[in-house]
């Protein structure tokens, strides 16, 4: 855990325990979301698993980056999970989403 908490710059394992949490509501939030939405645009899973799944993934992406930065800031962690979503973003080549202002 030391080094996780070195690498992500957390001082206290309450922190930690708070950034785990804040990801574990993230992705359940975001996965039961797609539910609905999945059903909303017409794709049912016996469309197939290579239509549903690809389609659900992508419906997924975009909630749990939303949902991420707002439990984020519920949870007094706006900071991290800010940064945390831009890495991610230019990790997915989506960094101009968040460059800075020149």
């Amino acid at each position: 855990m030391n080094k996780l908490k070195q690498r992500w710059g957390i001082t206290s394992n309450w922190q930690l325990t708070v950034i785990f949490i804040v990801f574990a509501i993230t992705g359940s939030t975001s996965a039961k979301f797609a539910g609905p939405l999945t059903d909303a645009v017409g794709i049912t899973r016996e469309m197939g698993w290579y239509i549903y799944w690809p389609v659900r993934i992508l419906i997924i992406l975009p909630i749990y980056q939303v949902l991420l930065v707002f439990f984020g800031w519920l949870f007094g962690e706006y900071a991290f999970f800010w940064n945390f979503e831009k890495k991610m973003l230019r990790g997915m080549g989506l960094g101009f989403l968040v460059r800075k202002a020149q």
